[in-house]
């Protein structure tokens, strides 16, 4: 994940490359900057996107939370607060998570990553992956924090399978919920800088027996293998975004290969698929970060870390088209481009080179 020393805004963002004319073409499909996501802490690095499904204590349907990943430091990994920001643009602060008064354990402390997700039964679960300087020798395991619809931390859920979980998608049931993490700790602090292979997509699956906290019933290495590695400038490359498919096919953003890859039956398998399958290894990935799957017909929609570009690829590895979200820093859209969600109104996304949520119209 790219660490922004400055941000600007470079004005209307344009079409490129389209492969073929469809939904992401340039008519009709504008991007609009939604709200700031700097919160009143000076909170920077907008990194995880989650839709509120309902409406439920501070909690509002169809509200956006994102996660800040750097404090007003600009330090990577040392991030506290989740912000609500509404359709209209009205923001507020859900959570400011102080790390000295945790209801559990969670190594190294509170760096918020891009694993976000807010559940039906009123429950909000986000990553940790804390430093103490914004530099990877000082990054520890983390954990996910779980916090109640008043944005109060009710839980840690910290497992040795729960090692730097970097983003994450969830299969919500209502009373139970199936939370996939990417996980990008496993060997790369200790490899200082090296390619280790070691990363992880981690099934948690949990119960809701009451409104007080969740209950952690099993942990599953459902992928493994996955490259990753420390970097001067992002901290930590490893797996990625996550999305489910309709068809309980797990989709997986393999930064460091430049590829989607694919996990069969994530919700009930018993044993880890390694890799998976590469469903699309194109020209137009280039490290490949945030993912997620259009609900209107199984599109697997990718942000690169390395050129500011949306990918949107079918279920069978085709490649739809791809559209320039941002093109600041150098390369362009380098380190800008992090967690995304669709909904009706279209597809909101984080912005780290202007400190923003963006919505490209019509996206759903």
């Amino acid at each position: 994940m790219k660490q922004h020393v400055t941000r600007r805004w470079l004005g209307a963002l344009v079409l490129v490359l389209a492969v073929t004319p469809g939904l992401l073409a340039q008519g009709g499909r504008p991007i609009v900057t939604v709200a700031s996501t700097v919160p009143s802490n000076g909170d920077v690095n907008p990194y995880g996107v989650a839709i509120v499904p309902v409406s439920m204590g501070n909690l509002v349907a169809g509200h956006i939370l994102v996660s800040n990943f750097n404090n007003s430091s600009n330090l990577q990994g040392t991030g506290t607060t989740i912000v609500d920001i509404a359709p209209n643009g009205a923001t507020s602060l859900f959570a400011w998570i102080d790390a000295g008064s945790l209801p559990g354990q969670c190594p190294g402390g509170v760096g918020l990553t891009t694993a976000l997700v807010a559940l039906r039964a009123g429950f909000v679960i986000v990553g940790s992956l804390p430093t103490t300087d914004g530099m990877s020798d000082t990054a520890q395991a983390g954990c996910l924090i779980v916090l109640n619809s008043s944005g109060t931390v009710v839980s840690t859920i910290v497992n040795s399978l729960i090692n730097g979980p970097w983003d994450m998608a969830a299969l919500d049931m209502g009373a139970t919920a199936d939370l996939f993490v990417t996980n990008v700790l496993n060997g790369t602090v200790a490899g200082g800088g090296n390619l280790v292979d070691e990363g992880t997509v981690v099934r948690v699956n949990l119960a809701f027996p009451s409104t007080v906290k969740p209950v952690v019933v099993s942990f599953t290495t459902i992928g493994s293998g996955f490259p990753e590695r420390t970097d001067p400038a992002a901290l930590v490359i490893g797996p990625t975004g996550v999305g489910l498919a309709p068809d309980g096919t797990l989709y997986v953003a393999d930064s460091l290969n430049n590829r989607i890859a694919s996990i069969a039956d994530a919700a009930t398998r018993t044993s880890s698929a390694g890799l998976g399958a590469t469903v699309f290894q194109g020209p137009h990935m280039n490290d490949p970060l945030g993912l997620t799957v259009r609900a209107s017909n199984g599109d697997i929609l990718t942000v690169n870390g390395n050129n500011g570009l949306l990918v949107e690829t079918s279920a069978g590895g085709t490649q739809i088209a791809t559209r320039l979200l941002d093109e600041s820093g150098t390369p362009p859209g380098a380190g800008a481009l992090f967690g995304l969600a669709t909904t009706p109104q279209g597809l909101y996304f984080v912005d780290d080179a202007t400190n923003t949520l963006n919505l490209l119209a019509n996206i759903p």
